[in-house]
């Protein structure tokens, strides 16, 4: 999954920008965060506890080696709590016309192969399982087309048609 943070710097981000979820990815996020601060949380204070009673901090790589994963762990609460809190549900329920959360199936006009695509906000999107982003060129192409539409997709490799065959 992409980190939306190293492609955006929260100092960058617009407060009103609201990030886009399917149901899965939502939950996905909220069992991450749920993990982190019951279990991995749970760990790293144990960790620092035991480094710190090996004596002498300033020389202590255990200690030194808890910290950062303790900060990790925290830096990690904070940015999934501040995805959850500025996320959009998506559950693709219409399926009249493509939207973020909807399953389609597209025909290359030029080779009359078909492929199925998983239309997902950008913090889930996973080409090789064929979960494209909203914001890639056939996302950006089929988002709000419906059933028998034919788009032209700008790539950067040049211009192809696809025609929407199904919208689940």
């Amino acid at each position: 999954m992409q980190d939306y943070f190293l492609s955006k710097g929260r100092d960058e981000m617009n407060e009103n920008e609201t990030i886009l979820l399917t149901k899965e990815g939502y939950q996905e996020l909220e069992d991450e965060l749920n993990y982190l601060k019951l279990e991995k949380r749970n760990e790293v204070i144990t960790a620092l506890k035991e480094a710190r009673a090996l004596g002498d901090l300033s020389e202590n790589a255990e200690y030194d080696a808890a910290r950062n994963e303790q900060a990790k762990v925290e830096g990690r609460i904070k940015e999934l709590e501040y995805k959850l809190e500025h996320c959009k549900v998506m559950d693709g329920a219409d399926s009249s016309k493509v939207n973020v959360g909807s399953t389609v199936t597209v025909c290359y006009v030029d080779d009359d192969e078909e492929e199925i695509y998983k239309i997902v906000g950008s913090l889930e999107a996973d080409p090789f399982n064929n979960k494209i982003s909203n914001e890639s060129p056939i996302g950006t192409a089929i988002i709000g087309k419906s059933v028998g539409d034919v788009i032209e997709v700008a790539s950067p490799n040049g211009s192809y048609e696809i025609k929407i065959v199904k919208i689940a």
